[in-house]
């Protein structure tokens, strides 16, 4: 009987124990399974993630390209108008008949301007085209609005004479009366005139009068025997085309904005610096940025502001001549004088165009006053600092730091403290050229 019972719980107990080894063995299974599960669903969520995140990119992308690069309709509405004989330019055939000047690559930065690199033959170029009505504020009062129908000045039957009438005209309130206009009118009507008949026709004309109201393409006429800005290759209505500067910008790399982010602004700084020319090359682009200074100063045409002088804005040529990327932020300062008269504020920040040009506000009157805080060679010396001070001789370190911090600090209009200024020019370009006179890479 005690066998018997022995064998039973036995019998029992190897029961229970292939029942939970059975169990364990199904159980294995199930949680590997779930396990598997979850990585699926994991996978699939990140991989349909990764699907949204980049079709959103794509679009936005896409839109912002299609809003900004317009370089077609551009074209068809310019070439439009040459047809029909409403304009006429030295690029206008090449554009429209021949197919030899060509639209590349989008540059723009702004849907009302269309910039694109080309080509024109042999030659290589930026070709630049206007859109859309400009949006009225500061910038529109001194750059060109686009009008419904932007070529229908002067009007048909308006006599040469006339014509130069207007052009004195709008110079005058362009630039001020102590331009020396005559000349000035003499070099208009010398671009206008492309095929050199000695005639300026209406088409001709119009394409002058729509181009005279952009200042790139006014300082492209006031500076163009100056080394320092691109040659204006040619033109049809408001589209025109710049020579192209090999190198630019100036300084500074490129990064995607989510590495920015993460980039401290001092490590930023001196990253911008990795990538530049010899220090000998280096002062010669400076140079040439202050003989800029000196072009746009006072002189024969008018004085004009330098109202951002960022490196984004300038490049240089094989020759490490300095060159200006984009001079619509150089505006004459008979233009900026009057539209700040005019221009209400209640704080400093409300007296402020483009980047770099602020003027004070009057909070008696609420009105901005017309002079500049910060003339435009203190401005260079601000762009140049890190610039040159990277990998300077040690002989002309200490002068030359000594030298740009004065600049830096030069304060009010340049003709407020025309001495100063001229004695500071001075100086710089004297010990830059002195140090590099003698080395071949000057």
């Amino acid at each position: 009987m005690r066998k018997d019972l022995v064998s039973v719980v036995r019998c029992a107990l190897f029961a229970m124990a292939r029942g939970l080894f059975s169990w364990v063995w199904l159980r294995k299974p199930i949680y590997i399974q779930a396990r598997f599960s979850y990585l699926h669903m994991k996978y699939l969520f990140f991989s349909w993630l990764a699907v949204f995140v980049g079709s959103w990119v794509v679009y936005v992308e896409y839109s912002s390209y299609s809003e900004l690069c317009r370089g077609h309709e551009c074209k068809n509405s310019i070439c439009d108008k040459y047809r029909k004989g409403v304009i006429d330019g030295s690029a206008c055939r090449s554009l429209c008949e021949k197919d030899t000047l060509y639209l590349g690559k989008c540059l723009s930065a702004k849907p009302n301007n269309q910039v694109y690199s080309g080509g024109w033959g042999d030659l290589e170029g930026v070709i630049k085209c206007q859109m859309e009505e400009i949006p009225h504020n500061l910038g529109a009062e001194m750059e060109h609005r686009k009008e419904a129908s932007p070529f229908n000045k002067p009007t048909k039957g308006t006599s040469v004479e006339k014509f130069k009438e207007m052009v004195l005209s709008h110079l005058k309130t362009k630039v001020g009366e102590q331009a020396n206009l005559p000349d000035l009118v003499s070099l208009v009507f010398s671009v206008a005139d492309y095929n050199k008949d000695g005639l300026i026709s209406l088409p001709e004309a119009r394409s002058t009068w729509a181009l005279l109201q952009l200042n790139e393409f006014l300082l492209a006429i006031v500076l163009q025997d100056r080394e320092h800005t691109p040659r204006l290759l040619g033109f049809c209505g408001d589209l025109y085309v710049m020579e192209k500067v090999p190198y630019a910008p100036l300084y500074g790399i490129s990064l995607p904005w989510v590495v920015e982010l993460w980039i401290p602004a001092g490590v930023r700084r001196s990253m911008d610096q990795w990538f530049t020319p010899s220090w000998p090359r280096k002062a010669k682009i400076s140079i040439g940025l202050m003989e800029l200074v000196e072009d746009v100063f006072h002189g024969t045409f008018g004085s004009f502001l330098m109202c951002d002088v960022s490196a984004d804005g300038f490049g240089y040529n094989d020759r490490h001549d300095l060159k200006v990327m984009d001079t619509r932020h150089i505006v004459p300062e008979a233009t900026f004088q009057k539209a700040m008269r005019e221009r209400r504020c209640d704080t400093e920040e409300d007296c402020l165009y483009g980047a770099d040009c602020r003027t004070s506000c009057d909070l008696t009157k609420h009105r901005c006053t017309p002079e500049v805080t910060q003339p435009n060679l203190a401005k260079a010396c601000g762009a140049l600092k890190d610039y040159l001070l990277n990998g300077v001789p040690a002989d002309i370190q200490e002068e030359l730091e000594k030298q740009l911090y004065a600049c830096i600090a030069l304060k009010g209009s340049a003709e407020q403290m025309e001495m100063e200024h001229s004695l500071i020019l001075n100086n710089l370009k004297s010990l830059l050229w002195k140090k590099i006179s003698h080395t071949k890479d000057s």
